[in-house]
């Protein structure tokens, strides 16, 4: 996608002229969609085939490629990560800080973005408030802007998403915050005094390529210091993504996008967000996890998953097996609770047992008292459920039904949800989109990991808690309780706006390699056995540490020309003119992860070269560590860096060597360098299709 032109005519005009020479002038006013013109040079238009094929064709058109829809992927948690009340803040450095959301819209009038206290909104805003019917911004939320033509008259969150991603970026603290009494604290942000600058590109129905677009366009004119996007699809290459487009620009003008992985896991090769320009947010739990309980009439209880907060007051009720209560279905459809199986005449007051976990909808749509379902594969998250309910591990729900075979008037009683310590915390979610990655083989993707289950956050009063139609729930909450890398990749953007208050000068890149390198080691063995392992694809560097990233001691920079050489090694000249003899390839990019793909089964030597920047003491010297598998030789040279003043570079190889590795496996070692200060830790993987 083209940089702007700076000699003053109008794009948009231009725009369309191009399109007149493809469609002739009549057609062309109502072919554009979109002209973007204030951050970058392209436009979005309807197209058939054959007038696709012909704008492709023009010599002053870079590339041509379809508007996909792309899904949302859906307070303790800083607190877990270190970045509580008593942390280090500068309120009047943070105050100037804006975050930019694209997202669902947002809640205008949550007291997460009320703006008692605030002064004007920084100098720099150069947005609006283009919220549309009944929509104010203020001194906290301080630009609006809606894209959803014609599917939505305002930049409201419908939806919920939006609401609850900016106040977990930067929402103000909020006491005595809950869902109906659920994980009640203070709701905050990561940086409760920062602005917010929301961007809607998404409805119900998801979001589009060129609404995506047309926000970075204008979030970046805006002049907002970041851009957190918990939006994904599938992987596309590079000149096809919306996002990767859209945050290289964002990263030529200095600011940093933070997107989520995906929530596709645990299946290999599904993270969404590759380019190494992004920053790419795997989910993992913190030290809080919710659950509720099911009490058998004979008894026995067992421990299942759901954001339940119905009471029963301990009353038992008739359970009945969905195959039961079905006349209209085979009992296979019944018994997993099927649409439209469930017979509203044989549920009524009772408790339904489904073999499905959307089973949930039907027994609620059915008039259900309550429903039982099977949790398979998803047992580490719980979701907000539209009645008395619990999510059961197959082993559990087995139980249930011997109970209701052996019993002759089988009846139980569903729990209201607890919040209990989670001492095994942080693990990756199940859900969260693993590695490698499947466009550059040679990038580690996810970058990093952050608290994503059970998050409670802001949320639209007017859109139901459990996702159901409001007719079935028609409660009205101000927070809400959320799973999925929709929630950790604001706990980073909230990380990285912190960090800005301190490093305001520091580039994208900078920030970035803080994070990564100071970032707590995480254990692969915890991880669930899939292809690959798990380690690194699953977390990328390990888990997010906001205060240590403070002083990093040392920094990976990598510029836009370092960017546009790696894209250039593996053919790819959309982002910027390659030169005539490209040499190298991705892994040569200076990041702060490394990663090899090798032949399996055969012996192989890799070279990683890179450089590092001083921003610890001025004079100080670094010696290397490695910690590797046997499986695997890592040297480094020079293994010593002495440095005498900030700023100054140095540069080093790092050799990693081995025999054949098998089909699918993954090796990993990390780099440490140390000043007996700072300890600058990069993983190391190498790995085998």
């Amino acid at each position: 996608m083209g940089s702007q032109v700076e000699d003053g005519y109008s794009l948009t005009s231009h725009h369309l002229s191009i399109l007149q020479e493809v469609l002739g002038e009549s057609g062309s006013s109502n072919s554009m969609v979109r002209s973007y013109s204030r951050s970058f040079n392209a436009f979005a238009a309807r197209l058939s085939d054959e007038e696709q094929q012909r704008m492709a064709s023009k010599k002053e058109v870079l590339s041509v490629f379809p508007s996909r829809k792309l899904q949302l992927q859906t307070t303790r948690s800083w607190d877990f990560m270190g970045l509580n009340n008593t942390a280090k803040r500068i309120p009047t450095v943070e105050s100037n800080v804006i975050v930019g959301v694209i997202d669902s819209g947002i809640w205008p009038e949550s007291e997460s973005f009320s703006d008692e206290g605030y002064g004007p909104p920084p100098k720099k805003w150069k947005g609006t408030c283009a919220g549309g019917t009944n929509f104010t911004c203020n001194n906290k939320l301080i630009g609006a802007r809606d894209y959803t033509l014609g599917e939505s008259t305002s930049a409201r969150d419908e939806i919920g998403h939006g609401t609850h991603t900016a106040s977990t970026a930067a929402g103000n603290k909020v006491p005595g915050a809950s869902f109906n009494g659920l994980a009640e604290g203070i709701a905050r942000g990561g940086v409760p005094s920062a602005r917010i600058a929301a961007y809607k590109v998404c409805t119900q129905d998801g979001c589009t390529d060129h609404d995506i677009l047309a926000a970075f366009d204008d979030a970046i004119a805006d002049g907002v210091d970041l851009i957190t996007i918990s939006v994904g699809g599938s992987a596309k290459p590079f000149e096809e993504d919306t996002i990767a487009i859209g945050s290289f620009h964002a990263m030529e003008k200095g600011i940093l996008t933070v997107n989520s992985a995906g929530n596709n896991g645990p299946t290999a090769y599904t993270v969404s967000s590759l380019a190494p320009w992004l920053f790419s947010i795997a989910a993992s739990s913190f030290d809080r996890k919710i659950i509720n309980k099911v009490v058998l009439a004979n008894g026995k209880t067992l421990i299942g998953n759901a954001v339940n907060s119905f009471t029963l007051n301990g009353t038992k009720f008739p359970l009945v097996y969905g195959k039961d209560a079905s006349n209209s279905c085979s009992d296979d459809a019944a018994r997993l609770c099927a649409p439209f199986c469930l017979d509203s005449n044989l549920v009524k007051g009772k408790i339904v047992v489904c073999d499905l976990g959307s089973g949930l909808e039907e027994a609620t749509t059915a008039g259900a008292l309550g429903a039982i379902t099977i949790n398979k594969g998803r047992e580490d998250v719980s979701f907000v459920v539209p009645l008395p309910a619990s999510a059961l591990t197959v082993n559990n729900l087995d139980v249930v039904k011997s109970f209701i075979n052996s019993t002759r008037n089988p009846q139980a009683s569903i729990l209201k949800s607890v919040a209990i310590k989670d001492t095994t915390a942080p693990i990756v979610a199940s859900f969260s989109s693993r590695g490698p990655n499947s466009i550059v083989a040679d990038i580690l993707k996810p970058d990093i990991t952050a608290p994503g289950i059970d998050i409670l956050a802001a949320f639209s009063p007017d859109v139901s808690p459990s996702n159901v139609p409001r007719a079935q729930d028609k409660r009205s909450v101000k927070y809400s309780i959320l799973s999925g890398t929709s929630m950790s990749c604001p706990h980073v953007a909230g990380v990285v706006a912190y960090l800005k208050t301190f490093h305001p000068d520091w580039s994208p890149s900078a920030i970035k390699s803080a994070l990564m390198t100071t970032a707590w080691p995480m254990n692969a063995t915890k991880q669930v056995d899939v292809k690959n392992g798990e380690g690194e694809f699953a977390f990328g560097v390990g888990h997010i540490d906001p205060l240590k990233a403070i002083e990093p001691g040392l920094v990976y920079e990598t510029s836009k020309e370092d960017y546009i050489k790696m894209l250039c090694s593996i053919q790819v000249s959309f982002f910027g003119t390659c030169p005539k003899d490209v040499t190298g390839s991705p892994k040569d990019l200076n990041y702060p992860s490394m990663q090899a793909l090798v032949e399996s089964k055969d012996s192989f030597t890799v070279e990683f070269p890179r450089t590092v920047t001083n921003v610890g003491h001025s004079k100080s010297t670094y010696e290397a560590k490695v910690i590797t598998d046997s499986q695997i030789n890592v040297s480094v040279k020079p293994n010593t860096l002495s440095f005498k003043s900030l700023g100054e570079k140095k540069s080093f190889v790092v050799n990693v060597s081995g025999k054949g590795l098998p089909a699918n496996a993954r090796v990993s070692a990390s780099l440490v360098w140390s000043d007996g200060t700072h300890n600058v830790r990069s993983p190391i993987v190498v790995y085998t299709k």
